[in-house]
């Protein structure tokens, strides 16, 4: 990244996750047949930051930053390989629950 000066600016591996480690949630519901939904990555942020979709929803991830960026799933179920710019990770949750992710 470029600071505001145009020089390189160097964020410790620490100070990025901390950055994307905000409380990011989809939240499955017991309705079945839904369409799929969509998630952006942009500014180091997950949009929206919640998300409730119908049991059998795919959600789709988008990575809109020029860093790469993984989808971690809090409790291991389910994550990507690193995304580059405009590069997507699609996840269908079948089960009713909570899964919170980073």
């Amino acid at each position: 990244m470029k600071d505001h000066n145009g020089k390189l600016e160097w964020r410790s591996a620490a100070a990025i996750a901390a950055a994307a480690m905000a409380i990011v949630i989809v939240t499955v519901t017991h309705v079945a047949a839904a369409a799929p939904a969509a998630l952006g990555i942009k500014d180091f942020k997950f949009s929206p930051p919640t998300l409730t979709v119908p049991a059998g929803t795919t959600v789709t991830w988008t990575n809109r930053d020029e860093e790469p960026h993984a989808i971690t799933s809090a409790g291991g179920a389910f994550g990507s390989a690193g995304l580059s710019h405009d590069e997507t990770f699609a996840q269908t949750f079948t089960d009713r629950g909570t899964y919170q992710y980073f």
